[in-house]
């Protein structure tokens, strides 16, 4: 009986350590960049409030107004960029611990999906550096009253910029999160196409929900938001109909 037991947990036992190392792996990989980063923080930082220190008044500048501010933001920004650098090492490591279970075709289908929800992530965290940031700050510093000195807080900025970071990477990753609907049967594409009233209307609550209470970064993320929906509607056709499912059914009766 002990020896029917311990053969059952051996596989259990064994994927667990597996996963531990992998997880230490990842640990490390964020460590190691951070450690390579920490001596430019405050470049790094610089890099970053550019876009609002374009539109400061002359005369004006950025403020701390907490004592260890000047040190644990640049150090936060570090921890979060070598985080931003390592998720291809991350997923690259979720890759290696999930993809002994599965078939052939799924993997055929997750790797360039793996790849394309990296890309697409680094570009919504572009897109909002390039485009939505001059776009707001601009507004913003030219609506407040003539008489009040733009001096923004620099954690108070960081705060504010990591949640459209966040907001516009992870909104960039709709065409996999739609492709991946379809090709898991949840949905169709028809039946996508049909609620695309409902989409738009979505988008714009998420904008609402996830930027500052202004109409333009709510637009600007939204209306990316819309078309992405749209991209993946477009690959998601493209996905075969029934060769996936054939093989599927194949490798499950010889196994």
């Amino acid at each position: 009986m002990s020896e029917t037991q311990s053969g059952a947990e051996q596989p259990l036992i064994s994927h667990l350590v597996e996963l531990r190392d992998r997880i230490l792996r990842c640990v490390l990989a964020v460590l190691v960049i951070f450690l390579g980063l920490f001596y430019f923080a405050n470049e790094i930082y610089a890099f970053v409030s550019e876009p609002l220190r374009a539109f400061l008044p002359e005369g004006s500048t950025m403020i701390a107004t907490e004592v260890a501010s000047p040190f644990l933001t640049p150090f936060k920004l570090t921890i979060v960029l070598a985080i931003f650098l390592a998720i291809p090492f991350i997923l690259h490591q979720i890759w290696s611990f999930i993809a002994p279970g599965l078939y052939q075709h799924e993997k055929r289908i997750a790797i360039p999906m793996l790849f394309s929800s990296v890309l697409l992530f680094y570009a919504g965290i572009a897109f909002a550096y390039y485009v939505v940031f001059p776009l707001v700050f601009g507004f913003f510093t030219s609506i407040g009253p003539s008489d009040v000195t733009i001096m923004t807080d620099i954690n108070r900025y960081l705060d504010f910029v990591l949640k459209l970071f966040f907001a516009f990477g992870i909104a960039f990753e709709i065409p996999i999160a739609t492709v991946l609907l379809v090709w898991s049967g949840a949905s169709s594409v028809s039946s996508l196409a049909e609620k695309r009233p409902y989409v738009v209307v979505g988008c714009f609550v998420l904008g609402m929900l996830l930027t500052p209470p202004d109409v333009i970064s709510q637009a600007l993320l939204a209306l990316p938001m819309w078309f992405l929906f749209e991209v993946g509607i477009l690959f998601a056709r493209m996905l075969p109909k029934g060769e996936d499912d054939e093989e599927s059914d194949e490798e499950q009766v010889s196994s």
